[in-house]
């Protein structure tokens, strides 16, 4: 109840913060709208030609980019920010008036600043999810919801894994906002299944940089194509990256705390 109660406190603050600068508020929302236009510029050019792509057809292929939006969103609008203010205050040597705070150091870097606009991206990604399926000519099953949902949160939780990490880094080398944003840019991969890269790309962004378990998987999910035995062990993949996360962040801020008493 207390890690709820700081998560809202975090939240309320971080929000009203960002709502303070109105215009940049609506210029940012203006230019998330264009982004999401352009996004479907690569998938219409495609598709204009053939009728699949790896065996994905258009209306599939906007699933899986409705997963990539809304992805992105949380990513930049949550994530990025607030993690990019970690690295500054290690750079700065300020991250000690965070630690000092009676409660859990992750749990109050992660959401210490918000870009409420991002959330547009969300809202046009369910946009996305709707034309996909009037095209499918049927709505998901329940069960496929559900397991869908499961699998997003599972998603968010490994992107928010992957931007612990490269933070930890930052105790060690100081400048590694600019890894933040290179991730950010491979993350652009995303918003084509796994099935369209073969070879090393298919191995890397299925187990090193698990990008498929992130759109792919969540949309076979959606689309009732996901079997449960793939589903279960994505999930458990997901619990033990938070973990490995997890046990780095806390190694990363005893090494920082006794280097800095």
């Amino acid at each position: 109840m207390r890690a709820l109660r700081v998560v809202r406190a975090q939240l309320r603050a971080s929000i009203a913060t960002a709502l303070q600068y109105r215009f940049e508020f609506a210029v940012e929302g203006a230019l998330a709208l264009l982004w999401m236009g352009v996004t479907l510029v690569p998938l219409i050019v495609v598709f204009g030609t053939r009728e699949s792509v790896a065996g994905w057809t258009f209306p599939e292929m906007l699933v899986v980019l409705g997963w990539f939006v809304a992805l992105k969103g949380i990513l930049e609008g949550t994530l990025s920010p607030s993690l990019l203010q970690v690295i500054e205050h290690v750079r700065k040597g300020t991250l000690d008036f965070v630690l000092l705070k009676p409660a859990d150091a992750q749990l109050l870097v992660s959401l210490s600043k918000i870009e409420p606009w991002r959330m547009i991206d969300v809202a046009g990604a369910a946009i996305i999810l709707v034309v996909a399926f009037q095209h499918i000519g049927h709505p998901p099953a329940f069960a496929d919801l559900l397991l869908a949902a499961l699998l997003l949160c599972s998603a968010v939780l490994v992107l928010y894994s992957i931007a612990i990490l490269v933070v930890s880094i930052a105790f060690v080398a100081v400048r590694v906002d600019n890894l933040l944003y290179l991730f950010q840019s491979v993350f652009d991969v995303a918003r084509w299944p796994s099935s369209v890269f073969r070879g090393a790309l298919a191995i890397i962004f299925t187990f090193v940089l698990p990008l498929a378990l992130m759109t792919t998987y969540p949309s076979l999910a959606l689309l009732g194509k996901l079997n449960l035995r793939t589903a279960v062990a994505a999930v458990a993949g997901t619990l033990l990256f938070a973990a490995v996360a997890r046990g780095i962040w806390i190694v990363s801020i005893r090494r920082y705390t006794s280097a800095s008493s």
